[in-house]
Order: C-alpha cells, then structure tokens, then sequence
C-alpha cells in the first residue's frame, strides 16, 4: 500500500520536532496562518531546512485574499527564487480573476519560477464561482501534483459531500486532492473511501487548538494512525 500524505501546517522551526516525531510526510510552510496562510521570512525556511530532513512545501501568497497584481506577483516571484535558495522543496500558490475563475496567468507566472518543483494549489480553488470549470483548469497546470481543498469556501463539514463525490468520480482528480480546512477525525473514513490519499492539518495538531501553541507529536501521531487505518480499511 502507498502511504498517504499527511501534511502539518507550520510557522516556523519550533513546530519540526513534533510534525517529524509524529509521521507527518511534509510540512506547510507558512506566516499569519490567521490570515490562511502568507509568505514566510525566507529566513523561516532556511531555519525549518536545518531543523528537519522533511519536504517542506512553501506559501508564496502575500495578501489575505486571493486576487494579485503585477507588483505584487514581481514580489511573489522574487520571493519564489529566494525560498528555493533557502532549501524549498515544493510551493503553496493560487490565485482568482476577477470573474472568480482561476487566474491561470498570474498563476503559470509565478509557476515559471519554481524550478520545476511540484506545487500545491491551495483553497483559492474553492472560492472560485464554477468549480467543476476551476477543476478543468487546474488540470492543465504545469506541475500541480496537489490541490488543498475543503470542497466548500466554508469548510470540509460542508463541502464533505461534493468533495466525497468529485473524488470517486475520477481516479485522478482524487490523486489531486488534499483534504483540508477544518478537517475532523469523523470525515477521514468517508475521503478514504471516496479515493483521497492526502490530508492536511492545522490546528488539530496543536494542543487546543491554537497556533500560539507549537505542533505536538501524540496529536500528530493519532492522526497519523487514524488516515493509515481509514486508508488501509477503504482498500
């Protein structure tokens, strides 16, 4: 059986040693992750690439919406080549037009800068206003090999269905797809099932919740074991 994808969301290298010794496979890197996600320093990652051997997938995103301009995707695509000299692995990116489809100009821009490193494309793709024509975008993409998505703007406790449904639809859309955005224990089975074999955590993994507090490996690690197990069970 291939091992899924379990993805910790992290701020910085005092969260390495919990995402590490609880399985994680990579780490999200991020800053303001109350704003869902900024560029980090580039000094975040070269101190998280001596703190861990762990993929580490990088945001390039500098504002709390999903729209960019020029000057900001010069800025975003100056901060692309800085993280890769910083030890990068992978990046987090995604933006929208102003009729709600995905931005595939901004976005193969920015992705012309990546070195031909794999990327995510984060939940921009959920808020876009036709999501089956953002999907049929999202295929096309130069190097994409994982979409972050809650199948809803409002979460995975709403979007569980229409994200169940697209993924057993299509095997490889289902290999896309990374669950996230207030992902619970209760929904794990049911993606499992539908074919999803990546999932992505947040706050789960930090005691109560909270991003003042740093990654700890036992939450991790019951995570770790509830995705295997639900994987395994769907097989």
């Amino acid at each position: 059986m291939i091992r899924p994808v379990l993805e910790v969301v992290v701020t910085g290298p005092g969260d390495a040693a919990g995402a590490h010794e609880g399985g994680a496979d990579r780490l999200e890197v991020v800053a303001d992750i109350e704003q869902d996600g900024l560029t980090p320093d580039v000094a975040t990652v070269r101190d998280l690439r001596a703190a861990t051997d762990l993929p580490l997938r990088v945001m390039l995103r500098a504002n709390d919406g999903f729209a960019t301009s020029g000057s900001e995707l010069t800025r975003l695509q100056g901060a692309a080549r800085a993280m890769l000299a910083a030890g990068a692995d992978g990046f987090v990116l995604g933006f929208l037009a102003p009729n709600l489809d995905l931005d595939t100009e901004a976005i193969l821009a920015l992705v012309e800068q990546l070195n031909g490193l794999p990327w995510t494309l984060h939940r921009a793709i959920d808020h876009a206003l036709d999501h089956d024509r953002a999907w049929q975008q999202a295929r096309r993409l130069p190097g994409l090999d994982t979409v972050l998505t809650a199948g809803s703007p409002r979460g995975v406790a709403v979007g569980l269905d229409a994200l169940c449904a697209r993924a057993a639809a299509d095997p490889r859309l289902a290999g896309l797809v990374m669950a996230g955005g207030g992902l619970a224990p209760e929904h794990v089975p049911w993606l499992a099932r539908a074919g999803v074999r990546k999932f992505h955590l947040g706050r789960p993994v930090r005691p109560g919740g909270s991003y003042k507090a740093y990654v700890d490996a036992a939450l991790v690690r019951s995570w770790r074991t509830l995705v295997d197990d639900a994987v395994a069970a769907a097989l």
